[in-house]
């Protein structure tokens, strides 16, 4: 069994999620406006799915599915999102995802999570390609995957449906060459 690592950044720990960590992700990922920029998390966000989803992330990270990890302020030690890599190990790539509580935004932690992940993702888990997606109403999650050097591969218009309304979907990919030749 394979232990989920954790990732020191300069102002964040990226760690496993604890079921303590539940109630505080409830409160976060129930914002509706997390919702509202995010493909898959629900709304309402309802009593249980915290304690729910943190339960799989041990056996999805032993059976090379993905890595969840709580995005954790350093100095305060509070949980200020959450990021991930979803894998496919048919292909050595990943899907990067992340949500960020909408009162911790515009300081810049979700781009060095990313960062954090990103590196974790090339180097431990010889990845050839990370990829992410964004709804066409969230930019600013756009502008994240930009600063970790990945390149917009294309805008999908009206390929997903969320709440009823279709939203384009733009995706963004960075390839094991790209990333070396950028951090050497």
């Amino acid at each position: 069994m394979k232990k989920l690592p954790t990732i020191q950044l300069e102002r964040l720990i990226l760690r496993p999620f604890s079921l303590e960590d539940a109630r505080v992700v409830q409160e976060l990922a129930g914002d509706k406006y997390i919702a509202e920029t995010t493909l898959y998390i629900p709304h309402p966000y309802e009593d249980g799915m915290a304690e729910q989803w943190i339960e799989s992330h041990f056996a999805n990270f032993n059976e090379d599915r993905s890595l969840e990890l709580a995005i954790v302020h350093k100095e305060e030690n509070y949980v200020i999102g959450a990021i991930s890599i979803g894998c496919n190990r048919n292909f050595d790539h990943g899907e990067l995802g992340y949500w960020i509580g909408r009162k911790y935004k515009n300081h810049g932690y979700c781009t060095e999570a990313a960062k954090g992940i990103v590196q974790y993702a090339f180097e431990e888990m010889r990845l050839n390609r990370i990829f992410a997606r964004h709804l066409g109403n969230n930019p600013a999650s756009g502008e994240v995957m930009q600063k970790l050097g990945m390149k917009h591969e294309g805008l999908l218009r009206q390929h997903v449906k969320k709440w009823g309304e279709y939203e384009d979907l733009a995706h963004y990919g960075l390839l094991r060459e790209e990333y070396v030749s950028e951090n050497s």
